[in-house]
């Protein structure tokens, strides 16, 4: 099969906030590195705990929003996004406050990925009911979209009410939502209510569809089509790489995270030098 050469999609990466390369000077490190080689944004995981018998994430993670504020201090105009953050597990009101003050720190660079999570064991934990969190979400996206915006604001849902509330300091502008996941009920919240998509886990050929049905009802261009990966260009073909990345953006993704599985922060920055040269 001949490499075809993919279109131009931003490319992301994700900081080493996880398992063994993870530290406060990989962090900034390899963000730093990231704005020199001219990816388009940084990226963290969000999880606040992990039960001991399940196998995936890595236990050992720094908190997101804090991984993203050291990041910015260390860099001047590359994005910082969350991917995703699990938004029920959190009380809007404080994530909005977060938020608004990572993107008003940082200059205006905070990009929210946000899904409804997957691990009934961590909602457990938190004391959170996993069954409602999809209207949970949604509510918090409306808060958080209402605070950013008005002061004073009051919002009146099934799961959180307050009235006249103000909550500074606001965020520069907009804060983009992507709306993570794999479910139908993703890809509608997606196309209803957020500025961009992030998949993960499917196939170019089963992503084209789900795309195409976003489109229909977002077809704007800064409405953002993300996908995470896991290309590492020291444990994979370079060739698989540039193939499914000629795939992806066939598919209509606009935009790639992709995540090393490197153990050391001098292999990370290797990984990224790679890629950037066969998909940047």
């Amino acid at each position: 099969m001949g490499f075809r050469e993919p279109r131009i999609m931003d490319l992301g990466i994700h900081l080493p906030q996880f398992g063994r390369a993870a530290g406060a000077d990989a962090i900034s490190r390899v963000a730093r590195e990231a704005e020199a080689m001219g990816f388009a944004d940084v990226w963290v995981s969000d999880h606040i705990v992990r039960p001991a018998a399940q196998p995936y994430p890595s236990a050992f993670l720094f908190d997101p929003l804090i991984s993203l504020t050291w990041a910015a201090a260390a860099t001047e105009r590359i994005g910082l996004g969350t991917s995703v953050m699990v938004v029920p597990q959190y009380h809007p009101l404080q994530l909005a406050n977060s938020l608004a003050s990572l993107d008003q720190l940082s200059g205006g660079r905070v990009i929210l990925g946000a899904g409804v999570g997957w691990s009934e064991g961590e909602f457990a934990a938190l004391d959170q009911d996993f069954t409602n969190r999809g209207p949970r979400m949604d509510e918090a996206l409306d808060i958080m979209r209402a605070v950013w915006s008005d002061d004073p604001a009051s919002f009146a849902g099934d799961h959180y009410k307050f009235e006249d509330l103000k909550v500074l300091p606001k965020p520069t502008g907009e804060i983009p939502i992507w709306i993570g996941g794999g479910s139908p009920v993703t890809y509608r919240r997606a196309a209803e209510r957020g500025n961009g998509f992030q998949a993960i886990s499917t196939a170019p050929e089963d992503l084209a569809p789900i795309i195409a049905g976003i489109r229909e009802q977002r077809p704007e261009p800064e409405f953002t089509i993300s996908y995470r990966t896991g290309w590492d260009p020291q444990g994979m073909d370079h060739g698989v790489i540039r193939e499914e990345a000629a795939a992806y953006a066939d598919a209509g993704v606009t935009h790639v995270v992709s995540a090393p599985w490197r153990e050391t922060v001098d292999d990370w920055l290797r990984s990224m030098e790679l890629l950037s040269g066969l998909v940047g």
